[in-house]
């Protein structure tokens, strides 16, 4: 296996992304989040690009085990050194640490979580920066922090309240539980709940069903519904009148339309 931290593989229009750590049970460090951006920075600019699936390296239980905890323990041992005096520096290396993971939200087309084992922590946090999750039913998975005694990050009081609900994300954080991903799926925190050996191939049937969509408008939509999360009804409606004029303009249109009157499949060229 390539020593990459990252692994890219492509299948025509949908694109796999692999955190490739399994001897640290794929945990996230910054050399690995450098890597990820930057691979997400690739993909950003591609336009035959479809969709989008984020998973574990397949060796070991563990999708991702979360945060390092060498890099978590050296933050405390200089934090209660030097109380204080160390706080701007790990408040700052923290935040940058999130924002080379969380970079999976810059992706302009769908992105799907094969979550093939464990996922701890941030490791989960990664997950909900993806639109859609596959998980294996028997993966443990939580968010751990306060059995950590650290406070979330990577915007887990962001992503789970506006997931599950304040109430349900608030169980899930004061408690740091673990879930499996049975359910996980019960509650909403993940889409399907499937045998561990099926997950990344339910996940790439996902993303493949999506890449069958006409992508201007479903790139269209995946903004729509990240402005969502802050939007008021109006400037939705705005949106969508703005991507629907766009859509009328497009060859795509003509296709979806003409095979809906022939009952067939379309097949959508991306104009």
């Amino acid at each position: 296996m390539s020593d990459s931290l990252v692994l890219v593989s492509r299948d025509d229009d949908v694109v796999t992304l692999s955190l490739n750590n399994p001897k640290r049970r794929n945990s996230m460090n910054e050399s690995m989040g450098q890597v990820f951006r930057e691979e997400v920075a690739k993909l950003c600019g591609d336009d035959s690009l479809r969709a989008v699936v984020l998973t574990g390296a397949a060796e070991g239980r563990a999708f991702c085990a979360g945060g390092d905890l060498g890099m978590i323990g050296g933050h405390a041992d200089r934090g209660t050194a030097n109380p204080g005096d160390a706080r701007a520096n790990a408040r700052d290396t923290m935040k940058k640490f999130y924002e080379l993971f969380l970079s999976v939200r810059d992706l302009p087309v769908p992105t799907v979580a094969a979550i093939n084992g464990h996922a701890i922590g941030a490791g989960m946090c990664i997950t909900l920066g993806c639109d859609l999750r596959v998980a294996d039913a028997t993966a443990k998975l939580a968010f751990n922090f306060s059995q950590l005694g650290i406070h979330p990050g990577m915007g887990a009081t962001w992503t789970l309240p506006r997931l599950l609900g304040p109430a349900l994300a608030a169980d899930l954080l004061y408690t740091g539980r673990t879930l499996s991903g049975e359910e996980a799926a019960a509650i909403g925190l993940v889409n399907r709940a499937v045998p561990r050996d099926d997950v990344l191939a339910e996940a790439t049937a996902l993303a493949r069903q999506i890449a069958t969509s006409a992508p201007l408008p479903v790139r269209g939509l995946k903004q729509a519904l990240r402005a969502s999360e802050g939007n008021h009804l109006d400037a939705q409606l705005t949106w969508e009148a703005e991507q629907q004029a766009l859509c009328y303009e497009t060859e795509d249109m003509h296709e979806g339309l003409s095979a809906a009157r022939e009952k067939r499949a379309p097949s959508f060229k991306g104009r």
